[in-house]
């Protein structure tokens, strides 16, 4: 059931790459909820998934960006304003990779070539979109950005390796911009930090199939999924959320806050 949530909004979603990725399910939804918007995602990206399907049926250009580098911004998000039409309403973040994980390297060995790599693809390339949406004034005021971040930034899950550094460094950008972006353009930003969730990036890390089992046991309300996520998401895109910045939302069924379920004292 739509609800008209974005019913006028326009906006820039990054990362969608298949049907199993929050950004796919969330630009569906927004679609749904009466929002436009551009799709984008890095040229390599864009040859492993299929963003011309999505981008059909929601109606949407494509334009390839690589959102480590401020020239691919400053096309993409020029080019966003006059394709959709006037500022924006909304930006979804949803981009993390780690080359440590990819290659097997430990977290106490890492290739510090590959560790610069990650982070910069995976944290300080939020920085760089919000640096150019901030300096081009390309959103609306109470305009909404989000990126997905996930808890291994507040606790170890071994691992997660060099993404959980990854992740914290995110959501302090989230805080940090969030605050001159407010008082400069009355624009909120935020995080959400989703239970562990099973798409191309997220089944990338090692035992993820176990510890999925577990954070399932763990959260009162069991998991979130990723139509979950686009649900919560598009509420944050939504004119209901306009007081809600700097924060990092925890969506996981009450995982974050569980110190011990009753299933896991029964399984251990």
């Amino acid at each position: 059931m739509a609800y008209n949530l974005l019913k006028g909004k326009r906006g820039i979603i990054f990362g969608a790459l298949d049907e199993n990725s929050i950004a796919w399910k969330t630009a569906q939804l927004a679609h749904d909820e009466g929002a436009t918007f551009v799709l984008t995602n890095a040229p390599v990206a864009m040859r492993m998934g299929q963003i011309n399907e999505l981008a059909k049926k929601t109606g949407s250009e494509i334009i390839p960006a690589d959102a480590t580098n401020v020239e691919d911004l400053e096309n993409l998000i020029t080019k966003s304003v006059e394709i959709l039409g006037g500022k924006l309403d909304f930006v979804l973040h949803s981009i993390g990779m780690s080359v440590n994980v990819r290659k097997g390297n430990h977290y106490t060995d890492q290739n510090y070539k590959y560790t610069e790599k990650g982070w910069d693809v995976s944290a300080v390339s939020f920085h760089k979109v919000m640096q150019t949406l901030h300096k081009n004034d390309a959103m609306q005021e109470w305009g909404s950005i989000v990126a997905l971040t996930y808890m291994a930034a507040q606790r170890t899950f071994p691992d997660y390796n060099d993404m959980a550094d990854n992740k914290a460094y995110l959501e302090s950008i989230a805080r940090s911009f969030g605050y001159f972006f407010g008082k400069d353009k009355k624009v909120r930003v935020n995080t959400i930090s989703q239970s562990p969730t099973p798409t191309t990036a997220g089944s990338g890390v090692k035992g993820f199939d176990g510890f999925l089992s577990y954070a399932e046991k763990m959260s009162p309300l069991g998991n979130a999924t990723a139509q979950d996520c686009a649900e919560y998401t598009v509420t944050l895109f939504s004119d209901y959320t306009k007081k809600v910045t700097m924060q990092n939302l925890f969506h996981d069924g009450g995982f974050s806050n569980t110190g011990v379920s009753q299933e896991v004292i029964e399984k251990f």
